[in-house]
């Protein structure tokens, strides 16, 4: 296992604290809740009322883990063109970035590319996590087959909501591993998040099609989770071309609905028989 301090201490201009510390760049259009993801983890209070950021802001976020403690200085950047400033500068001795998106809305995403590009330009060879935002709406409009760029450039891609704090933790954890170079590291205190808004309805973002093989696992293991298998079903399909990122471009699973409703049914049958077994 690499050791964080020694890592930390190679990086430019971060040691501002006598623990390890990195400098987050946080990217993604105006609107998709950049600012109100840091200040969840920074306040526990979850952000209504939207304001855009101007140039850039800087929050440090600390994490207790088991290899020590670790702060992240997040750099939250302007989405919105006419605040983005020197965008280029803010991302300058960048460690790890985040992109995101909101799921409610396509522009979001296709503009991710964008800011992959840019960030990039910038920051060589950096971990990056591309999020999709707002998974606690129901009428989402971009889907989890549709999301397709994280696996063209092996970017990790997490499905978060800051107002249920649905995956909230994951972003910074995968980061936090990549730069200790231990798969192993783990958050051993939560921060002190206020109660969810909202309690995300997974069963709402269901409009999936699932492989057999992977129906055959869920309803055998008794843990059938529909959002976590729309993201498990996106991720075995194959990939559009290169120059097609268009939301038509995404490839339909060749399942029929009556055909996938047989195998269900047999599933159920499978994991009752399963129950009585162990009786």
């Amino acid at each position: 296992m690499k050791n964080l301090e020694a890592i930390a201490a190679a990086l430019p201009n971060q040691q501002t604290v006598e623990y390890p510390s990195f400098k987050l760049v946080i990217v993604g259009d105006g609107g998709t809740g950049k600012t109100t993801f840091v200040k969840r983890h920074l306040t526990g209070e979850f952000e209504k009322k939207y304001e855009p950021t101007i140039g850039v802001e800087v929050h440090p976020l600390d994490f207790f883990t088991n290899c020590g403690k670790l702060r992240f200085y997040c750099w939250d950047t302007a989405g919105q063109e006419k605040f983005g400033g020197l965008r280029d500068g803010y991302y300058i001795h960048g460690n790890c970035a985040i992109i995101m998106f909101d799921v409610t809305a396509r522009l979001t995403y296709k503009n991710v590319p964008t800011w992959h590009r840019d960030l990039c330009r910038v920051c060589e060879n950096i971990p990056i996590v591309l999020c999709g935002n707002k998974v606690d709406v129901k009428n989402r409009q971009v889907k989890a087959k549709q999301v397709t760029f994280h696996r063209k450039k092996n970017l990790q891609y997490y499905e978060i909501s800051a107002k249920s704090n649905y995956n909230f933790e994951k972003p910074f954890l995968y980061l936090a591993r990549k730069l200790a170079g231990d798969p192993n590291l783990h958050f051993v205190e939560s921060p002190a998040l206020a109660p969810p808004e909202v309690q995300i309805d997974l069963a709402a973002q269901a409009h999936y099609t699932p492989s057999v093989l992977y129906l055959t696992f869920v309803f055998a293991a008794g843990n059938f989770n529909s959002h976590e298998a729309e993201l498990a079903a996106a991720a075995s399909q194959p990939l559009p071309d290169d120059d097609d990122d268009t939301f038509e471009a995404c490839t339909l699973c060749s399942l029929k609905r009556k055909e996938l409703l047989g195998i269900c049914q047999k599933m159920k049958n499978l994991s009752t028989m399963t129950a009585l077994m162990h009786k």
